[in-house]
């Protein structure tokens, strides 16, 4: 229904000298979806009103409304004499709407408001489009999509997602917003959220672990309470880049969250030795930044004090975790067997802390673009280790751009992840046998079939010599047919 819609967009974003490149252009359609959802939002919220007789107050009002500004209309038709466009167009937005909604964020009464979120969207976030004429053409295609109903929604968050993997594919850091789907929904799969539980992202990116969270958690046959504990009290996140926090905010707004209680902060700043049993959470998924070089007053938050941002973000969900509570973190496959100290003192951590009760190994293309092997590890907090369930996940195939991981190559690991059992692809390791100066926990496949043995010097020489003989016969039979 809307992807000739968001055709018609990016074919004019082509147009705009100000949009880039794909990473612009997510950002760009981000703000107008935004608005034109917040409209729809408020117009369904003052139709309830009228329908219970109560008064409504708008969060947008005046000519700051969409209605007034992006999609003028007389009598249920377009009005192009009222509407703003060219340089007129350029200087409102600008000048005035994006400082009026910016503003929202200094008069919200709490930062899990809607009012909030759009103040930190728009304080974030500036305006790239330079020519009004092209805004004008966008804003009248986005008029056209609605977000009335959960089909609507769900085919937007769709079109949504293609375009944030696109913008991951395209390079640059846009590959740090976007862990692929199949990958994800296998990770919520083992843990198994239930209504009532909260699900926390330190790393949130474009929030796809919270999206798919709650496709997972959304029945159809949910009580009214529960449906608002989904919506108000289950997803919370947190993001230090100013696009990704924008792009996370629109995703979960796409799939149906109302008012994502996502936070614009770098987790990082947090000590972690002042995390109170308040701001624990039951359930942990995540894919934190790899590499990275923390600053040394950063570094000062953690007891494993490192520069590996995957590190401290591993400790940060160590202790954001409740008793009892669950986790699925990707990581780089070498924290597994890394002999610096951090790495050792971090195994140790986890293994004493956690139950690491299984760690699923990706393999080489998983995440597109990236030049890391990566796993998953899936623990509980409250109980050390006691043996771990590896599974080698092999799609048997390369996997690239054109073949990417899809859900059935996550089928059997999921099946068999319930009763841990040994076998071709999967092998248990006890805690009593690891090393207790390294605790190693590095992958190999005990059963996996063992490789043909290289043949020896000697033999391939002797293999050389016959072929070359057999061909120099067969030349010579040649040479006597001439």
């Amino acid at each position: 229904m809307y992807e000739n819609a968001f055709n018609s967009i990016e074919r004019e974003l082509r147009n705009e000298e100000g949009v880039a490149n794909e990473l612009d252009y997510v950002e760009q359609t981000s703000w107008v979806l935004f608005l034109k959802y917040l409209h729809d939002l408020e117009t369904e919220r003052r139709d309830r009103a009228e329908l219970d007789d109560t008064d409504y107050t708008p969060i947008i009002d005046g000519e700051y409304r969409w209605d007034r500004w992006a999609a003028p209309k007389k009598d249920g038709e377009f009005d192009h004499n009222v509407a703003k466009i060219g340089d007129d167009l350029i200087a409102f937005v600008d000048q005035e709407l994006f400082p009026y909604l910016g503003s929202f964020r200094e008069t919200a009464t709490g930062p899990r408001t809607i009012e909030y979120k759009i103040g930190e969207v728009f304080t974030e976030l500036r305006n790239k489009f330079r020519s009004g004429y092209i805004l004008r053409d966008v804003l009248e295609t986005v008029d056209g999509m609605s977000f009335n109903t959960q089909a609507e929604r769900h085919e937007l968050s769709q079109l949504y997602e293609t375009r944030i993997r696109r913008m991951g594919n395209a390079g640059r850091n846009g590959g740090e917003y976007y862990t692929p789907r199949p990958l994800i929904r296998a990770m919520i799969k083992v843990t198994d959220p239930k209504i009532g539980e909260t699900i926390y992202d330190g790393a949130v990116g474009s929030a796809g672990f919270l999206c798919e969270a709650y496709e997972y958690m959304r029945k159809d046959d949910l009580t009214a309470s529960q449906w608002g504990t989904l919506q108000r009290d289950t997803f919370f996140g947190q993001e230090k880049k100013g696009l990704a926090y924008i792009i996370g905010i629109m995703n979960m707004v796409l799939h149906g969250i109302e008012a994502p209680n996502l936070v614009h902060s770098n987790t990082l700043n947090e000590n972690v030795m002042d995390i109170q049993e308040k701001d624990r959470h039951d359930i942990i998924l995540a894919n934190p930044p790899f590499g990275g070089g923390e600053r040394k007053e950063v570094q000062q938050n953690f007891p494993i004090r490192t520069g590996e941002t995957a590190y401290l973000f591993l400790q940060h969900f160590i202790r954001k975790l409740r008793a009892g509570g669950r986790a699925a973190v990707v990581i780089k496959n070498t924290f597994l067997s890394n002999t610096d100290g951090a790495s050792v003192a971090l195994r140790k951590e986890l293994l004493e802390s956690c139950n690491l009760h299984t760690i699923l190994d990706c393999p080489s293309g998983t995440f597109q673009g990236a030049g890391v092997k990566t796993v998953v590890l899936f623990f509980e907090k409250g109980a050390p280790t006691r043996n771990i369930w590896f599974y080698q996940l092999d799609p048997g195939r390369n996997m690239g751009k054109t073949n990417p991981l899809n859900d059935g190559d996550l089928g059997e690991f999921v099946e068999l992840q319930r009763t841990r059992p040994n076998g071709p692809k999967s092998w248990i390791v006890n805690r009593a046998d690891l090393d207790e100066d390294t605790y190693d926990l590095s992958v190999k496949n005990p059963n996996a079939p063992e490789a043909e043995a290289l043949r020896s010097p000697e033999e391939i020489i002797a293999d050389m010599l016959a072929r070359d003989a057999e061909t120099a016969q067969i030349l010579e039979d040649i040479r006597g047919m001439l």
